[in-house]
C-alpha cells in the first residue's frame, strides 16, 4: 500500500480586507491548503548583492 504526500499546486494569490497575502494552493487528491503572510510579521525583504 503506498503513502499519499500531498503536493501543492498553486491556484493564485488573493488579498483580505486587512491587507495580509493569502496563497491558495490544493492536491490532486481535492485537499485545500490556504497560507496567509501578514505584513507586519517580520522584516522586509533587501535584495541580494551578487
Amino acid at each position: 500500500m503506498g503513502v499519499h504526500v500531498h503536493v501543492r499546486l498553486s491556484q493564485g494569490v488573493s488579498v483580505s480586507a486587512e491587507g495580509e497575502l493569502i496563497e491558495h494552493s490544493r492536491c490532486r487528491c481535492g485537499a485545500t491548503f490556504t497560507k496567509v503572510y501578514d505584513p507586519d510579521g517580520g522584516e522586509p525583504e533587501r535584495p541580494s548583492h551578487s
